[in-house]
């Protein structure tokens, strides 16, 4: 009596490959990069191999990524000046803007994304303007993100990322956008944002810690589904072109059932804590950094994103192009 032998499937490089069910590829791939106004590349000690690039070497660091076949970045800006209001976010001449303008000339066909906040703006380091009793002021907040929303497609971005979790900030955003001529940007939105601690070397990055209290408030409660689904879902029906679970790894789950409720794409970003644990313990010998890190990637992957957000991009795609 013959049975099933799912092992005879697994017997050689070759028969392993044929029958793999998920894929990882590099035009899955977008690549966040930190520019600041500084003349020099500074490294990000918390992740290793990042850096804050100038904008005198921006062109050179896209160039070599797109050689490698990575087609989309994410932009996050350090800015020069913060005040209680986060206004250098609106700065036509503010460092994501000029950043923009710059790359765009160089790079016609690259998709550049940029994250639309305040936290890197503000004294405060929250995400939104904040009234008297410091609490995010919805409206003040909604609409100084307009201004920066419009801001950053006027340079030459084709999506805008709304990372700060107001609600209604996608409608804002597309009523924005549509209503200055605009239609064809998109908005990738941080639909399911979780309050998470996996976010630590980022804030390190771009120094947007909060001065006081946390953002749990705003951002999602780490035991909720049903209420990532209902964020999804709305930032959708807002006019989302792509929605976004961030972090990754702790929240697979989150991102199969957000895949099953909504019908736009979904980005998943693996964050900077994800990132520094891998490099960390790789560098002390305990992981194959390599490995490691593609079994990460292809798990976001298997769970159902369409993308990931991550800062392994560069060297995934050298290794998955080295196999071709």
């Amino acid at each position: 009596m013959s049975f099933q032998k799912p092992a005879r499937l697994r017997r050689t490089a070759t028969l392993r490959n044929l029958v793999r069910e998920t894929r990882l590829c590099v035009e899955d791939l977008i690549r966040p990069i930190f520019v600041t106004h500084s003349n020099n590349r500074s490294a990000i000690e918390s992740m290793p191999d990042q850096f804050h690039f100038p904008l005198g070497e921006i062109e050179k660091t896209i160039e070599e990524s797109m050689k490698l076949g990575i087609n989309g970045i994410i932009l996050f800006g350090i800015s020069e000046t913060k005040d209680e209001t986060g206004t250098d976010n609106v700065n036509e001449n503010g460092i994501i803007q000029r950043t923009v303008k710059m790359i765009r000339k160089s790079f016609p066909e690259l998709i550049i994304i940029t994250d639309a906040c305040f936290c890197q703006y503000t004294t405060h380091g929250h995400c939104g303007i904040l009234n008297e009793n410091g609490i995010i002021d919805r409206k003040s907040s909604l609409k100084q993100l307009q201004a920066q929303a419009i801001s950053h497609v006027k340079a030459g971005a084709d999506f805008v990322a709304p990372s700060c979790m107001i609600d209604g900030m996608v409608q804002y955003i597309r009523d924005a956008l549509d209503e200055k001529g605009y239609e064809d940007r998109g908005i990738l939105s941080y639909a399911v944002k979780y309050a998470s601690a996996f976010y630590g070397p980022f804030r390190d990055a771009v120094d947007s810690a909060p001065q006081q209290g946390d953002r749990k408030s705003y951002q999602m409660d780490p035991g909720n589904i049903r209420e990532a689904l209902k964020e999804a879902q709305m930032d959708e029906d807002e006019g989302a072109d792509i929605i976004m679970v961030k972090p990754a790894l702790p929240y697979l789950d989150v991102i199969r059932e957000v895949k099953n409720k909504v019908s736009c794409p979904v980005a998943a970003y693996q964050v900077s804590g994800e990132y520094a644990m891998i490099k960390a313990a790789a560098q002390n010998s305990w992981i194959d950094e390599s490995k490691s890190m593609m079994e990460s990637l292809l798990g976001i992957k298997r769970a159902g994103a369409d993308i990931i957000i991550t800062y392994f991009a560069d060297a995934a795609a050298r290794l998955i192009v080295s196999k071709l």
